[in-house]
């Protein structure tokens, strides 16, 4: 039961530092674009 134990706290472990290295080195940048939308007030 130990080594199953030990076994998942490892893969967690390397789950965790490779998303962590996927999120510093990976090409995550968000698509930017310019939105012009109008806008109608209705003052009186």
């Amino acid at each position: 039961m130990g080594r199953i134990l030990k076994l998942l706290v490892f893969l967690i472990l390397v789950g965790m530092a490779g998303l962590a290295g996927y999120a510093y080195l990976g090409d995550i940048e968000p698509e930017t674009r310019q939105v012009t939308q109008p806008v109608v007030l209705d003052v009186r």
